[in-house]
């Protein structure tokens, strides 16, 4: 699937047009009246690819989240620091919901679970 599509007559940009009649998806000049059918059923796809540093980026950014939990009675066991925010996912590759902890610390910001 490319990315765009052009008019064969005048050149313009050609837009997805559903065709109800007969269930076609077709794409429509706006300009003038060429129209072709489309190779695909997708119009649009959006692949969001994440590096590993961005995920991890997500998990320090929580220890300033003001809406999450916290607790004073857990000890970071990288740095000491007696405050914890804590919150509950699925761990990769497991099954049921993990109790998750990432230290106040901001310097620190180590991660844990339980």
């Amino acid at each position: 699937m490319s990315t765009m599509k052009f008019c064969r007559e005048c050149n313009n940009i050609l837009y997805p047009k559903e065709e109800k009649d007969r269930r076609l998806l077709l794409f429509a000049c706006r300009n003038c009246e060429h129209q072709e059918v489309s190779e695909s059923k997708c119009v649009y796809r959006n692949e969001v690819a994440h590096a590993a540093g961005e995920r991890t980026q997500v998990l320090q950014d929580v220890a300033s989240d003001p809406t999450l939990p916290r607790t004073k009675t857990v000890r970071c066991a990288a740095c000491g620091h007696g405050e914890a925010v804590f919150f509950q996912a699925t761990a990769r590759g497991e099954e049921g919901m993990t109790l998750f902890f990432v230290c106040c610390n901001l310097t620190c910001a180590h991660r844990w679970r339980e």
